[in-house]
């Protein structure tokens, strides 16, 4: 991380802000700007502060994590704000809503301190935040549904290239390794992620991935 990583905290459980606000503090480069008890004041909050990274709880009080996320990325001040649900489970029915909010990703309540930190620094670097069993029950859930391309009207206008990385971003590439798959590149796989997402007017990566599979973009077909 370069600077220092600004963060809020949005959940109704007081003890759990308290747990993750001990640990951020401790770490060098982190700092928690402020915290809130539902989602109503977590939106107000993250207009007033403009955090790097909002960890929004996904069932709260007053607004939900979903709706709060959902207004937060609405805002055009705010496009720069990162959220992260934090939930109870790996997955629930709230997954693929939050992610169409434009949430950058996911995680459990209960997750490793390594993992959370990590986790933060993924989401400032604009990557998707999805655990591997997240990704296998959200493709689980694209396999059992047709695709819907309505929803997706902007595939015609990706080139291949930008196809191509789009759907390798959504097998859950990084850009190094879709550079090496490709044979081109890591700033060229770059360009062609940024040009995507643009076209698809995805906030991120995480949207991108969701684009990806409900277009049809990627053949899921067999996979587990």
């Amino acid at each position: 991380m370069s600077g220092v990583v600004r963060v809020v905290l949005v959940d109704d459980q007081a003890l759990m802000r308290a747990g993750f606000r001990a640990l951020l503090d401790a770490e060098e480069g982190i700092e928690v700007v402020g915290e809130a008890a539902d989602g109503e004041q977590g939106v107000a909050l993250v207009r007033a502060q403009v955090p790097d990274v909002a960890l929004v709880d996904v069932q709260m009080p007053v607004m939900s994590g979903i709706e709060a996320t959902r207004r937060i990325a609405a805002d055009p001040a705010l496009a720069a704000v990162r959220v992260v649900i934090l939930t109870n489970y790996g997955l629930d029915e709230y997954v693929f809503e939050a992610l169409r909010a434009g949430a950058g990703g996911f995680l459990l309540k209960d997750t490793e301190p390594a993992d959370l930190l990590q986790a933060i620094d993924v989401v400032v670097h604009g990557e998707a935040l999805l655990s591997p069993s997240v990704t296998r029950t959200l493709i689980g859930e694209f396999v059992a549904r047709p695709p819907d391309r309505s929803t997706a009207p902007g595939l015609d206008a990706l080139t291949r290239r930008e196809r191509e990385v789009t759907a390798l971003a959504a097998r859950g590439l990084s850009n190094e390794e879709i550079a090496a798959h490709m044979v081109i590149s890591p700033l060229t796989t770059k360009t062609h992620i940024s040009r995507a997402m643009t076209k698809l007017g995805a906030r991120d990566r995480a949207q991108l991935v969701v684009f990806a599979y409900e277009s049809g973009l990627v053949a899921v077909r067999g996979t587990a």
